[in-house]
């Protein structure tokens, strides 16, 4: 059986006993649900269509790279759009990488580094609009193998959307009417889940999986950081991989050290020796999903729940790392459901989901106050850099001059087609 259906399979059954676990309050009662069943492509067919083509509308924005006057935007498991930010309040959508698995992004000079499901693609981007494909290294993420089919042949191309209703009689029995559909529960949590000027590898945002630091290409696993040697760009060879903890998310380097999140925890690393990864310290929480950021002095930590993030927390925890071997929490900020954050000088940005964006002052970290807040959209990750604060959206990617503090207003922002 394909291992998609299986998932697929599992998720149905587990979300049918949720439904009945809550449906509670009335008999013969309805739950409107989704439901989609996965389109194959053969992988040759795939591999050979990554390349730049017109530009599409942006559905499922996930995570986000810039470089340059360019902004690299995942489309959640379909491809990368490219949009041309040489303006920043008149953004240009201009083409579209069709990469089907692909959550993650990372660039280095001419090269960017991109997932396909378990592979790591490297794509040559001297000319944006005309990217061509370099090398493809296999298995690299063998965590993500849900798309692929058994025998290795085709992956999930695409999935086809249908609607079906949950019915609930008197004695709490549950009957679904999708017969024999493949049902696929979604969750914003799950995407794909910080552009300096001239900067040759760019900026990532803090959901990011992947992190460029000269010579070295650091990607994350499920349980496990993993080194790329790329001192040739366009041959990345793994040359180690460490071993963490289940549930790893997010990566962020500053300086010598990565900062890495995870469901358990926060765990530190001094890459000292690049291509040997150390592990410094560990900040153990409660099992919810943990973006993280630093400077010199104090790591940001976000803590949510959701449905792939369990726990009932929500909130920000600011860690005292003057002893790396020991982070130290200070103080916790209550939020909504804080997603991604970035910070400039004092100013702190964080995407508290369905709260919206906030902007708050962190230049006494035992009192940070609200600042500003934009409302009305439902964030996830930001890159504030140089008085320009790029906002990812569940309707869109959004952009907010911040150069002058006491005027922090929106100057743009392509719109989502849901």
């Amino acid at each position: 059986m394909k291992k998609v259906k299986l998932l697929c399979s599992i998720l149905a059954f587990s979300s049918i006993l949720f439904l009945q676990g809550c449906i509670k309050d009335a008999c013969n009662h309805t739950q409107s649900y989704s439901w989609f069943v996965p389109i194959y492509k053969a992988i040759k067919e795939v591999r050979d269509n990554i390349k730049s083509s017109d530009a599409r509308e942006i559905k499922t924005p996930g995570k986000l790279f810039i470089i340059g006057n360019y902004i690299f935007l995942n489309e959640m498991n379909k491809g990368i759009h490219i949009i041309d930010n040489s303006n920043p309040a008149m953004p240009v959508n201009k083409a579209f990488i069709d990469m089907p698995g692909n959550v993650d992004i990372a660039v280095k000079g001419k090269y960017l580094y991109a997932d396909l499901y378990t592979d790591l693609v490297v794509l040559d981007i001297s000319n944006p609009l005309n990217v061509a494909k370099v090398k493809i290294a296999e298995n690299i993420f063998p965590e993500r193998n849900y798309g692929i089919v058994t025998d290795s042949s085709k992956v999930v191309y695409d999935w086809v959307r249908h609607d079906t209703i949950v019915n609930n009689d008197c004695a709490g029995n549950v009957f679904s009417q999708y017969n024999g559909g493949v049902v696929y529960m979604q969750s914003s949590d799950v995407r794909g889940s910080s552009f300096a000027g001239g900067s040759p590898t760019g900026i990532a945002g803090s959901m990011a999986r992947f992190s460029l630091i000269n010579n070295i290409l650091y990607t994350v696993g499920n349980g496990s950081l993993n080194v790329f040697d790329i001192t040739i760009p366009q041959n990345p060879v793994l040359s180690n991989s460490v071993n963490i903890n289940w549930g790893i998310e997010t990566i962020y380097p500053f300086k010598d050290r990565l900062f890495i999140g995870g469901n358990a925890g926060m765990y530190i690393f001094s890459i000292a020796n690049p291509a040997s990864p150390e592990q410094l310290g560990t900040f153990a929480h409660a099992r919810v999903c943990d973006p993280v950021i630093a400077d010199d002095k104090y790591a940001f930590v976000t803590l949510r729940n959701g449905n792939a993030c369990a726990g009932l927390i929500n909130e920000l925890d600011v860690l005292d790392i003057t002893n790396l071997s020991a982070p130290v929490l200070i103080k916790k900020y209550d939020l909504t459901n804080p997603h991604g954050l970035s910070k400039d000088g004092n100013l702190l940005f964080i995407c508290d989901g369905a709260a919206g964006f906030k902007i708050f002052t962190a230049s006494d970290v035992y009192n940070i106050q609200l600042k500003k807040q934009f409302t009305g959209l439902e964030t996830y990750d930001v890159i504030a850099y140089n008085g320009l604060a790029i906002v990812i959206a569940q309707d869109g990617l959004y952009q907010y001059d911040y150069s002058n503090s006491n005027n922090i207003r929106q100057i743009s922002k392509i719109s989502t087609n849901q």
